[in-house]
This record gives C-alpha cells, sequence and structure tokens, in this order.
C-alpha cells in the first residue's frame, strides 16, 4: 500500500509562518486555494493550510494616505500632457478626477460612457492583461463625472475618433496609447507616470496616489462621505479611517481651489495640445531617419538643449527610434 502521508521540510514549514506572521494575505489567500486544489482527491488527508487565517491590518499598519495638492496635481498633469502627448495626458487626468483604479480605467470601453447623462459604469477589470468581468470588490457601480472629467473624457472620445478615421485604431477601448494600441499592462503607463515626476520639482508619489487624491478631494469639499465612498468602490468605514484624518488638517483654501479645478474644463481643452506625433516611448522627438547626422534634422530639433548645456557636438540620434 502507497504511503500516503505527507511530509514537510522545515523550510516549508518556515515559510508559511512568515506568511501569517507579516500578515500578506494576497498571498496567504493564493496558499490556501492551491492547497484545497491539490487536496481534493485526497480527502482523508490533513491539509495544513486550512487553517491559516489571513491576517487583518490594524490602524498602526496601514501606509499614512499622502494625496496630491491641487497644485501639485496641476503642474504633473501638465507635465504629462507636454512630456508623452493627449493620450497619456488625458490618461493621468482622468484619474485625479474620478478617482478610478488603475486596472478598472483600462478595461474602460466606448459603450461604458452615458454622455448624455455623464456616467460611467465601472463593470469590470484589465489585470496583468487579462480582462475580467468583475471589479477587485466584486461590485458594480455607476460613477458620476463631475465637469473636469467629462470635458477629459470628452477630448479623449474626440482623440479616439481622430484615430479610428486614420486606421489606427481596431478595439473599443477608451484609453490607448499614442500609437492607438489599446494598454494591455500597467507598467507601460507608469514608466511614463515615473519619468516625468523625477525630473518635477515635487515629491514624488507613486501612481496610485491619483486615487487617493481624488477620495480626498471629495471629502475635503464636503461631500456626502457615504457617496464618496460609493462612487469609489469604497467601504465607508474603511474610507473614513484612512482618509478623514489627512483632510481634517487642510485649510480652507485648499478647498476652494479643488472647487474651481472640478468645474474647469480639461487641461488640453484650455491649450488646444495635440498628442505628439512622432514618439520615443511617446516622448516628442524629431530625429533624422536618413541621410548624415545633420540630415533631416528639424528647426525643433536643433533648438534642443544638448548634453552639458548647449553641446556644440551633439551625438547622433539613435538609429531605431521608431514610435511605442
Amino acid at each position: 500500500m502507497a504511503d500516503k502521508s505527507v511530509r514537510y521540510t522545515p523550510e516549508f514549514k518556515r515559510q508559511v509562518v512568515e506568511l501569517a506572521r507579516t500578515g500578506r494575505t494576497p498571498a496567504i489567500s493564493a496558499l490556501r486555494r492551491a492547497f484545497a486544489f491539490g487536496f481534493e482527491d485526497h480527502p482523508e488527508l490533513h491539509n495544513p493550510a486550512r487553517a491559516l487565517k489571513s491576517a487583518r491590518i490594524g490602524k498602526k499598519d496601514r501606509p499614512k494616505v499622502d494625496p496630491f495638492s491641487i497644485q501639485d496635481a496641476e503642474v504633473v498633469i501638465a507635465a504629462i500632457h507636454r512630456d508623452w502627448g493627449e493620450a497619456q495626458g488625458n490618461y493621468d487626468e482622468f484619474r485625479f478626477f474620478t478617482g478610478l483604479r488603475p486596472s478598472e480605467q483600462i478595461a474602460l470601453i466606448v459603450s461604458d460612457y452615458d454622455a448624455a447623462n455623464g456616467v460611467l459604469s465601472i463593470t469590470k477589470a484589465r489585470v496583468a492583461g487579462i480582462d475580467r468581468d468583475r471589479t477587485k470588490i466584486d461590485e458594480d457601480r455607476r460613477l458620476v463625472l463631475c465637469p473636469r472629467a467629462r470635458s477629459i473624457l470628452e477630448r479623449q472620445v474626440t482623440l479616439r475618433e481622430g484615430l479610428v478615421r486614420r486606421g489606427r485604431i481596431r478595439h473599443e477601448h477608451l484609453f490607448f496609447h499614442a500609437s492607438g494600441q489599446p494598454i494591455q499592462r500597467l507598467c507601460e503607463v507608469h514608466r511614463r507616470w515615473q519619468t516625468t515626476l523625477r525630473r518635477l520639482a515635487i515629491r514624488y508619489h507613486k501612481p496610485y496616489t491619483a486615487r487617493h487624491t481624488s477620495v480626498s478631494w471629495n471629502l475635503m469639499i464636503g461631500r456626502n462621505p457615504r457617496l464618496v465612498a460609493q462612487q469609489h468602490g469604497h467601504r465607508l468605514l474603511t474610507m473614513l479611517m484612512v482618509y478623514a484624518a489627512w483632510t481634517d488638517e487642510r485649510p480652507e483654501t485648499d478647498s476652494r481651489s479643488i472647487r474651481k479645478a472640478l468645474r474647469a474644463p480639461a487641461y488640453a481643452a484650455r491649450t488646444g495640445s495635440e498628442p505628439a506625433p512622432h514618439t520615443k516611448g511617446n516622448r516628442a522627438m524629431n530625429w533624422p531617419t536618413k541621410g548624415g547626422r545633420n540630415a533631416g534634422i528639424t528647426r525643433r530639433s536643433k533648438d534642443l538643449d544638448w548634453r552639458s548645456g548647449r553641446d556644440s557636438n551633439p551625438r547622433s540620434p539613435p538609429e531605431n527610434s521608431a514610435c511605442c
């Protein structure tokens, strides 16, 4: 008779205990599911992962919410538009004024937007390039857009229609790269966020901070907390515990500036910006494509500040500088 006993090495036991001790809930959940599947054919054996409990995150364990001020957010929005063009600019600007989870935003399609009523249906997500028919919390919601968010989305729809006419878009997604390709993975857009913010004279914030910022702004201007929680897909108690302390410290002048920004047109609508036609990683560049070092250099390229200030002998641009 085959030996059906299960043996665990000391190293395996140590790793399981460490997961439970440090409260890594997603890892513990995945471990429980894997063991449950493996033990389906051996119900007579003891499944040690069944007893693992997911640790609850206490108030002291939560990272402190550190949203953008409205002034810094406007600086970031303008810089991203200038660096990467309107497609990327609209994507990041929209996050500040809706608070969508990034996985929810890149999954949006044209039919999710009710332009007549200014309402967006949040029913799905895209995680690691895989489309899912549900959101993170398994609850659909309808997001009523503020005037700024509606203006951004109208600009995005207009941009999309232009790319469709030129044959560069053959999908239904609302947000996409400057090339017209849909956003498959968040790392693709996060790298541009990081590049822009690291050169600005403001403290660096992670991309997800745009969502925290949206929630904080809505609470600061006195919106109903229950409505804010529902619109952002939060639980009311969690939202109040995480955000209330920060919003209480902000001056009234910030609230007035936020209300003004929520009613303002989209950045691209105010500046008349257009997506960059030639890009390297979506950053505006005008390198020559043929001939010698100076052949085909446009006036704009000649005006660039080369290394060490204005270098009298600029390096030749890279040969492969195709649009991403």
